[in-house]
């Protein structure tokens, strides 16, 4: 089989493979290439950090420009051995394990509202911390279950549509750049004084890179809610109003298909945010909402991998149409 004909075989079956693995296995405790990526990142930031634009420009195209390099050789290297589709198959799937978080990132979720339906508020407000940056201390048990809901949301479209976007457009590059900028924006891309400056890059470059992933997972979280309408609706009128570009359609989304009112005030680390309520008509968060939100975030999640896989599949049929395009053209220039 051909390489150049294999790659959207391989990307689906290793998309496929590797979000399956992360349902199995989810992230490990230990020794999980996220983290060292993270590692790595804050000794770069000890060596370039000044309360510059910049150096933090620096610092993001090192680490971003480094993973995807790293992952580019990994991929050519690949496809230039003996068995070139398997090789594919199972890098595609390693990479896409390792930058999926959608099975973590509920078990922290249900952990949470477990703890809430116990009635236990200090358990709820320690496991807080593992979801979000929030102050736990700060909030209630139904202003926690409101957190709980737009970090899912949020995070739906960070830890697992985001990257099977960039995977889909660009194939085990995309998919590692995409984690590396969004961990680069969660390390450095807060308005904290340290970070201010020196984590613009970081945090303009996510906006860019998390736009296409934003839109998908609102438009996916509109398709599987219970209520297209009403999050139709939601999204439409109140995305705009949230400060994020890509945490306000989708979280609108959500409130919309969930039929719950999300936003409000906010507080990270003694910096209070009051933020517009997206879908006011709408009840507050419950503790059983929490459940609601993961399983839409799952169906969301699912739908994701099939878009993904077909939009590799147009790519590489795009890439094809416009290379016998231009060889066609060359022969009868040359003719």
């Amino acid at each position: 089989m051909r390489t150049g004909t294999s790659r959207p075989v391989g990307f689906a079956y290793g998309a496929a493979l590797g979000f399956l693995a992360d349902l199995v296995f989810a992230d490990p405790r230990r020794g999980h290439p996220v983290a060292a990526f993270g590692r790595a990142a804050h000794a770069v930031e000890r060596r370039l950090w000044a309360d510059h634009r910049g150096r933090g420009a620096l610092h993001t195209a090192v680490c971003a420009g480094g993973a995807v390099t790293a992952a580019a050789l990994l991929t050519r290297a690949a496809r230039r051995s003996g068995k070139a589709g398997t090789a594919d198959v199972m890098l595609t799937a390693a990479a896409t394990w390792a930058v999926l978080g959608g099975t973590s990132l509920g078990r922290e979720a249900r952990a949470i509202g477990g703890a809430l339906a116990a009635g236990d508020l200090e358990v709820a407000r320690e496991r807080l911390p593992h979801l979000c940056g929030r102050d736990p201390q700060a909030l209630d048990a139904q202003q926690i279950a409101r957190a709980v809901v737009e970090s899912v949301a949020e995070n739906t479209s960070d830890a697992v549509v985001g990257a099977l976007v960039w995977g889909a457009f660009a194939g085990v590059p995309g998919l590692v750049g995409f984690r590396a900028v969004n961990t680069l924006d969660a390390m450095v891309g807060h308005k904290s004084p340290r970070h201010r400056r020196f984590g613009w890059a970081s945090a303009r470059l996510d906006d860019v890179v998390g736009w296409p992933g934003a839109r998908l997972t609102a438009a996916l979280a509109i398709v599987a809610g219970p209520d297209p309408r009403r999050a139709l609706r939601v999204a439409r009128r109140d995305a705009a109003r949230h400060p994020s570009p890509n945490a306000g359609p989708v979280e609108a989304a959500f409130a919309g298909a969930l039929g719950v009112r999300l936003g409000g005030t906010l507080a990270y680390a003694g910096r209070v945010e009051h933020r517009p309520v997206l879908g006011a008509e709408l009840r507050p968060v419950a503790a059983a909402d929490i459940e609601r939100a993961v399983r839409l975030s799952r169906r969301v999640s699912l739908l994701a991998l099939g878009v993904a896989v077909a939009g590799r599949w147009a790519v590489s049929r795009a890439r094809r149409v416009g290379r016998f395009g231009a060889g066609s053209m060359t022969r009868r220039k040359s003719g």
